[in-house]
């Protein structure tokens, strides 16, 4: 047999190729640039809005709104450009010079995604990011209960901006202040307020975005479908939410919060499973979450564990105490417990802010003096976990990974069992009993430390198969987790997205498939979990 030949590249060509690839890559920068100078309304403004590696603000503004340390390490792959619109021309020519220029778009409004999908990609095309930190307006009315708020507005300024106007108004959105209104809501948006209100995504009247062909659209003209996928669907996978119309509810001036604390022994064991009985079926005032995890105990790096029940009752502590005393009496509550206090007080109550700190920190949207690295995953029961499983909890919650980790229980029911499954994209309504976040988080620095960590709560998240939600196992949008299934990075068949899409979404999958199909066939706004349309599957086979 007649060995094969090698060939042999001479030095100086391969100099010469990655020169002429440089090159390349420089020019299509500079064209980029070039194009969005061009298709913005004013090229002046747009050039005070765009940022990129030759800027030397560029990383202070790639890591401001950066809430999850895993992805802020050299390896990560880094924008092309980064964009701060302020006006929609700037979106509008972002679109249309990254279909131009081969660049894919991640829109950033708070930074929270949990697998950071809105300021990195797994895949290797060059991105540009929209953060939309610049448009943020928010506009109150009180006599209508309305309200117009920018998806770059965090919640805390919402919440601050309309108890300013007055006391006895919210929306029914999440606790975490420093959280961008346009991820939260599109993913649906769960808070304190749920068994009243429902999600934030239930309360949303009208929609602003920009489509894929660049065009200004409102709930009237982009039609009821495109309305109901992006309330709940993930608006990445459909275009960039500009703004929401938000409709406010009713709060009284007096609201009561508690946090009772129980160390985990036999008794905090049967707490918990008495809870998972009640906190369901209680009136829809009253919300009474659970938190078990870990913590550092004396000089010797031991630890204890703990249950923590937190609450809000939309009312006073005379009608809390005999409410709690009728139905869950063996929490112990008392009144000592209890803080009466106004809406807007409960929020910063249950980020933990000091007594008698001020509103203005709600404005904040960098305030984070411990962020550090974690991964997340959802669940949802369907029935009670029996008590041996939650000693299963302790005993996994007591290992090393840990030291940072937490399981938080939300109770369903009231008004989440009220609206029809399919009513917006996100599905889990009647039925379920309660909602798990698994967190883990980590401040060491290294990819052994990370995988030490993921495979810890991987292994919890298997642990727990046997107690909760089956075919599909349910997850969450808004803690997105890439371990339930991901995209390929050309083109997605709707049976590969399934995998992921029906955890996410059940039976609405579908419906999200066809609105995609309908309003984005060429996939431009894609990501690791983006809706795929169908025609791009047909078009991959006819290839």
């Amino acid at each position: 047999m007649k060995p094969q030949s090698t060939i042999i590249v001479p030095s100086t060509l391969v100099l010469l190729l990655s020169f002429q690839l440089i090159a390349a890559a420089a020019d299509t920068h500079e064209s980029f640039l070039q194009c969005l100078s061009l298709h913005s309304e004013n090229s002046t403004s747009i050039s005070k809005v765009i940022y990129t590696h030759y800027n030397s603000s560029y990383s202070s503004v790639l890591e401001l709104t950066l809430q999850n340390l895993r992805f802020s390490t050299p390896a990560t792959p880094k924008p092309l450009v980064i964009i701060t619109p302020i006006h929609l021309s700037d979106i509008q020519a972002a679109i249309k010079c990254s279909q131009k220029y081969g660049m894919q778009i991640r829109v950033r409004s708070g930074g929270h995604d949990y697998e950071g999908l809105s300021f990195r990609t797994s895949y290797n095309s060059p991105f540009v990011i929209i953060d939309m930190i610049n448009l943020s307006s928010i506009s109150i009315d009180v006599e209508n209960k309305t309200a117009w708020v920018q998806v770059g507005a965090t919640l805390g300024q919402l919440y601050y901006r309309i108890a300013e106007k007055s006391p006895n108004l919210a929306f029914p959105a999440g606790s975490c202040p420093s959280v961008g209104t346009g991820g939260h809501i599109s993913g649906g948006g769960w808070g304190i307020l749920l068994r009243k209100y429902g999600l934030a995504a239930d309360n949303i009247i009208d929609a602003h975005m920009i489509d894929v062909q660049g065009r200004f659209l409102d709930r009237k003209s982009m039609g009821e479908d495109l309305f109901w996928a992006i309330r709940g669907g993930g608006g990445a996978s459909f275009g960039v939410i500009v703004a929401w119309k938000i409709k406010l509810v009713d709060v009284p001036s007096t609201v009561t919060v508690f946090t009772v604390r129980r160390p985990w022994d036999q008794i905090a064991t049967k707490l918990v499973h008495r809870w998972q009985h009640v906190a369901h079926k209680l009136p829809e005032d009253l919300f009474i979450m659970v938190f078990l995890r870990s913590l550092s105990s004396g000089t010797e790096g031991n630890r204890t564990m703990e249950a923590i029940f937190q609450s809000l009752f939309l009312g006073g502590v005379e009608k809390l105490l005999p409410l709690m005393q009728e139905r869950f009496p063996e929490l112990g509550l008392v009144k000592e417990d209890c803080n009466e206090t106004s809406w807007i007080q409960s929020i910063m109550i249950f980020n933990g802010f000091e007594s008698g700190e001020s509103l203005d920190i709600l404005l904040q949207r960098t305030n984070y003096s411990d962020r550090r690295a974690f991964k997340a995953k959802s669940d949802y029961v369907r029935e009670p976990m029996p008590g041996i499983a939650l000693e299963g909890i302790y005993e996994r919650l007591s290992k090393v990974e840990a030291e940072a980790a937490q399981l938080f229980f939300v109770p369903y029911g009231g008004k989440m069992s009220e609206i029809s499954e399919s009513a917006i994209p996100f599905p889990h309504r009647a039925g379920n009993i309660y909602e798990i976040g698994h967190l883990v988080l980590w401040a060491e620095d290294g990819i052994d430390a990370s995988q030490r960590h993921i495979n810890w709560i991987r292994e919890l998240y298997s642990y727990m198969t046997p107690y909760v939600s089956k075919n599909p196992r349910a997850a969450y949008i808004n803690y997105r987790d890439l371990d339930i299934g991901t995209n390929n990075e050309g083109y997605t068949s709707y049976k590969e997205a399934s995998v992921w899409g029906k955890k996410y979404f059940n039976h609405n999958f579908d419906r999200l498939v066809h609105v995609k199909t309908s309003v984005d066939p060429d996939n431009f706004f894609r990501n690791e979990q983006s809706i795929p349309p169908l025609s791009s599957w047909k078009k991959k086979r006819n290839d």
